[in-house]
């Protein structure tokens, strides 16, 4: 099957959420849209931890950075970029936990690779600037499709089609070379259809030297709109270019000069084309149906320095990791309303397979191999109101299959896992809710945790596959907190408890191949408390705040200590002032100290980050300028001890400056 023929092949789930409407939309389709479903996301009264980034914080915030930065400003999460800056490779962890095991969706569809189980945003850049609103759940949450989301997830929504019609031209500028240019076209609905479209360039040298970012992507998204049903098609594409900078620095290079990149002349290059077809169906009174179809193709590869990565000094004979992918699966929910009961079942069934190839510049081909991992599973889920008490169940059944082809045989594995949570809120009055939940949920290694970081599987002398790990590992979650909204405040504190059984945790180094190596522990625990807070003082000032302070401890072989990069307080306060056509923004974070070596030696530095935005906003023009690291600290948010017991650093960006420009037609 080719590109073209593949790209044939739609899928996802979900329409979007009303956000607006016109007249030019037939009552009765308006009807069904007060209807609709909401399978994955959490309401207000639902006992998980959440919180909601709108369009108006969006829209407020958004100036092209990489995702990660912005979901940093939420409570427990954290965030680092190889370049430094705020475009290409960057990443995030969620109450110390990395990434590979955080739920990531679009409408629905997973987005985690379920081989390595990561979900990158690079590979569709811009995305915030066709995402109508985000829902971040922390801990295990209601269930989702796809990969686990043992620490948390993040649920990404397509473009509202009903929007006003409008088109809009933006540019913007800054340091390092940094920029974005984007147009983008939504047509309003009109006789039943509506249609969005977005492309983008961006690019950037990056603050480290050779860290430049060449990026482009395109967002389709068109809907048909009917009295009983509604089909949306998500059409994404997006291309990239990298100059590599994932290894760390050590002190003494970084003393000299912090924009140091001790990687040589290794590049990537990757492609990934998405498409979504998603149907809502209104069967009959309260009963409606939710089903999709999804397809994800990803192409390129990645250079690798052998002998500079020993430290042994490059010798330009580079190796290169090609990856080719291919995922088609689908899903389907049924849901029955009534004032009391709201119950949803579904499944989903999905196939992946990755070839990846091996090769080195001074030999050519060293290695092909392929992977394919199968996934099917089902849910049920039931929130019962009893006048002021909601009560709520979920439970998933959920099979993972993990099949591999290459020079040495391995037998297929499988996991299965019954993921059941349970939970209640009870409302004092119109203004406060209080809520606790439990869930446990199960996941299974990635390829790189069981084959040791190597991209090519290993053999023992007798020909038997070198497998590091294939036992799955579990949390039980605990959630509890209060939700407080009145006309001027909108608090949600929560407390958490998470135990952690085989939990599989990054040791705080890299592989052969620059992968991260990865190890199990007999237990571990991390609880902690967080706090989201929006306090509107008058009609101009308000003040936000996103905090949260965990303690996490590991337990082997009779030893206790912390896991890695997992600060203890991160604190974000924003001071938001508007009058009239003008926003003026600042916002203070502090990161708590954090180890980096499981041994609990080393650690990066705490540290104070200032940030600032000045929004001047008309009628139609907007103009802006974003100012990142006020005080131009040098500030450590990274770290790994290398192989020879060296620390090895990630220096971010001192000041740097975004100005935009966008024009609504």
């Amino acid at each position: 099957m080719d590109m073209k023929q593949s790209m044939l092949i739609l899928g996802g789930l979900y329409c979007s959420t009303v956000l607006g409407q016109q007249d030019t939309v037939p009552s009765d389709t308006l009807k069904l849209h007060e209807m609709e479903i909401v399978v994955y996301q959490a309401g207000r009264y639902t006992p998980v931890t959440y919180q909601n980034i709108l369009p108006e914080h969006l829209k407020l915030k958004n100036y092209g950075q990489e995702p990660s930065v912005l979901l940093s400003e939420t409570p427990s999460i954290t965030f680092y970029s190889d370049a430094g800056s705020t475009q290409g490779y960057s990443y995030y962890r969620m109450r110390g936990i990395d990434q590979t095991r955080v739920n990531v969706s679009l409408d629905g569809m997973p987005l985690n690779e379920p081989e390595d189980q990561g979900a990158y945003f690079v590979n569709q850049p811009d995305l915030l600037n066709s995402i109508s609103r985000i829902q971040v759940q922390r801990g295990v949450g209601t269930t989702k499709n796809g990969v686990a989301s043992y620490a948390g997830s993040i649920q990404l929504y397509s473009p509202t089609l009903m929007d006003s019609t409008y088109v809009t031209t933006g540019a913007e500028f800054g340091s390092f070379n940094t920029y974005r240019i984007f147009a983008e076209y939504n047509s309003g609905v009109r006789a039943r259809k509506g249609i969005y479209m977005r492309a983008t360039q961006m690019g950037s040298d990056g603050y480290r030297y050779r860290t430049a970012n060449d990026s482009r992507s395109f967002f389709l998204s068109a809907g048909q709109f009917g009295s009983k049903a509604i089909w949306k098609v998500n059409a994404l594409a997006g291309g990239h270019s990298n100059e590599l900078g994932w290894l760390g620095v050590s002190d003494s290079l970084i003393a000299i000069d912090p924009r140091t990149n001790v990687n040589s002349n290794e590049n990537d290059s990757f492609f990934q084309g998405m498409l979504q077809l998603q149907n809502l169906y209104h069967l009959f009174d309260r009963v409606d149906l939710n089903s999709s179809v999804y397809y994800s193709h990803l192409d390129g590869g990645y250079d690798f320095d052998l002998n500079n990565f020993l430290g042994i000094g490059g010798t330009g004979d580079l190796y290169n990791y090609a990856l080719l992918s291919n995922w088609l699966g689908g899903f389907s929910n049924v849901s029955y309303t009534t004032d009391k009961v709201k119950w949803t079942s579904g499944i989903h069934l999905s196939s992946y397979e990755r070839r990846h190839t091996g090769s080195q510049s001074s030999v050519g081909e060293l290695y092909i191999n392929t992977g394919r991992k199968l996934e099917r599973s089902f849910f049920t889920k039931v929130e019962y109101g009893i006048g002021r008490l909601l009560l709520f169940g979920d439970l998933q059944g959920r099979s993972a299959q993990f099949l591999y082809n290459g020079s040495v045989t391995m037998e297929p594995l499988e996991w299965v896992f019954i993921n059941p949570k349970a939970g209640a809120s009870f409302a004092m009055g119109e203004r406060s809710i209080f809520y606790y939940s439990i869930g446990k949920t199960g996941r299974e290694p990635t390829r790189t945790d069981m084959f040791a970081g190597n991209d090519d599987l290993m053999a023992d002398s007798l020909g038997a596959p070198v497998l590091a790990n294939t036992e799955a590992e579990f949390v039980v979650d605990h959630e509890a907190g209060i939700r407080f909204l009145s006309k001027r405040l909108h608090a949600d504190m929560n407390l958490y408890f998470m135990d952690f059984d085989n939990e599989i945790i990054l040791q705080g180094n890299f592989g052969p191949n620059g992968l991260v190596l990865t190890d199990n522990v007999e237990s571990s625990v991390r609880y902690g408390v967080e706090l989201q807070l929006v306090f509107k003082l008058n009609d101009a000032f308000v003040l936000v705040n996103n905090s949260s302070y965990n303690h996490s401890r590991i337990r082997e072989q009779g030893e206790s200590f912390s896991p890695i990069l997992a600060p203890p307080v991160i604190v974000n306060q924003e001071v938001r002032y508007t009058r009239r056509k003008f926003t003026l923004s600042m916002t203070v974070r502090y990161q708590d100290g954090a180890f980096i070596d499981l041994s609990n030696t080393l650690k990066v530095d705490p540290y104070v980050l200032i940030n600032g935005s000045l929004r001047y906003h008309p009628k139609r023009l907007e103009a802006a300028v974003f100012v990142n690291n006020l005080t131009s600290v040098r500030y450590i948010n990274h770290g790994y001890v290398d192989f020879d017991g060296v620390g090895r650093y990630f220096v971010q960006a001192p000041l740097n400056v975004m100005g935009s420009i966008s024009y609504i037609f």
